[in-house]
Order: C-alpha cells, then sequence, then structure tokens
C-alpha cells in the first residue's frame, strides 16, 4: 500500500462491491461511499450519456461532503441494438435478459468521472470524463444452461445478467475493449491516467 501521507483523500462514491475490489488492485488508500441518486435514464437519452451523466452525479453527490476529496464516480449501461439493458434484479427477467442476447453482441458503455473537490469548478482538471466502451459477443447457448448458470450466480445486480469476472465468462464467446476492467465496472487504465493528472504518484515515488 501506497504510504497515505503521500495521497491525496480519495472516494469512491459508489457501494458496489466489485468496484471496491477493482480500486483496490492500485493499492491507494480509499473510502467507499455509495451516492444517493436517481439513476433512471431520461426520456430520449442515449445510452453513452445516461452513463456519463450518471457518472457526474455521483461523483458530484459525494464531493459536495467532501471538499478536499478526489471523487470516483462510474456508472454503466448495456445496450443491445440501441436499447439499455438494466439490473435484472430476479431470475425471470436475468433469463429474459440472457435469451435475448444469447448469439448477439452487445455494447456496455462504462463511464468515469474523477473530480477534484480541491478545485474550483472552472478550473481545467476539476472534471474529468470518459467512456470506455466494451463489445461483449454472447455464445448462443440453450436455455437449460443459461438457467443453471443463473441458479449457480445469481447476477441479478449485474447490467446484461453475466459476471464476466467469474463464472458468467463461460457464456461469452468474445470480449473487445481498451480496458480490460471496463466491463467489471472501473475502468482502471482511464481512472489511472485521470488520477496521475490529479496528482496523485503510484509506486510510493
Amino acid at each position: 500500500m501506497i504510504p497515505s501521507s503521500r495521497v491525496p483523500r480519495i472516494i469512491l462514491a459508489s457501494g458496489s462491491a466489485y468496484r471496491r475490489e477493482l480500486l483496490g488492485r492500485l493499492q491507494l488508500p480509499f473510502e467507499s461511499i455509495s451516492p444517493d441518486i436517481d439513476e433512471t435514464a431520461q426520456p430520449g437519452e442515449a445510452p453513452e450519456a445516461t452513463a456519463l451523466r450518471l457518472a457526474r452525479e455521483k461523483a458530484a453527490a459525494i464531493a459536495a461532503r467532501a471538499p478536499d476529496a478526489l471523487v470516483i464516480g462510474s456508472d454503466q449501461v448495456a445496450t443491445l441494438d440501441g436499447l439499455q439493458i438494466g439490473k435484472p434484479g430476479d431470475h425471470a427477467r436475468a433469463l429474459a435478459q440472457l435469451q435475448l442476447m444469447r448469439g448477439r453482441q452487445v455494447v456496455f458503455h462504462t463511464a468515469l468521472c474523477l473530480l477534484d473537490a480541491r478545485l474550483d469548478p472552472a478550473a481545467p482538471d476539476a472534471v474529468q470524463v470518459e467512456n470506455v466502451q466494451t463489445l461483449v459477443t454472447f455464445r448462443d447457448l440453450p436455455d437449460a444452461e443459461l438457467d443453471a448458470y443463473l441458479r449457480i450466480e445469481q447476477p441479478y445486480d449485474c447490467a446484461g445478467s453475466a459476471k464476466n469476472e467469474a463464472l458468467g465468462i463461460a457464456l461469452l464467446e468474445r470480449i473487445d475493449s481498451s480496458d480490460p476492467t471496463a466491463l467489471t465496472g472501473l475502468p482502471l487504465i482511464a481512472l489511472t491516467g485521470m488520477l496521475r493528472r490529479a496528482g496523485v504518484a503510484f509506486f510510493g515515488v
């Protein structure tokens, strides 16, 4: 772990265990606070715009209470034929999602925002945002396999009903992305670049 004396206060604006695990890989001291915002897409809003807006709103909600911190917000929207695919919430909806996606390519938009609450909001690097796109091709699997997968892993809190970091990888035929961590929910390649621009020194130097 990099000494906290060399790192500004960092807050992950999320209650997601997946994002906490990913951010923990960077070995930076950080806090995790879940933002209380409405994550509903706005009428006519494009999927990428939804993800970017929500990432910024999550970061801003926490930054308002932590003016001394770097706040990380992230949001993910999955789309098929331009239509958003959300978190299923239960088995029946998850099975319907997987049936719809099998044999097809789904686009995952993972938006990232780093808000430096220490800066004037008008400063050039006060808010950094980026959308990382991942193309995921699902295998054409029978209902019995899809149902069995869901009963084993129960990924009802995941957009697209598949945890690629676990058994859900067996549902997939191909993943195309510039950042292998984006699909899990926090693009670390983009994030490390943002943190460097905000003055975070990696490797303790």
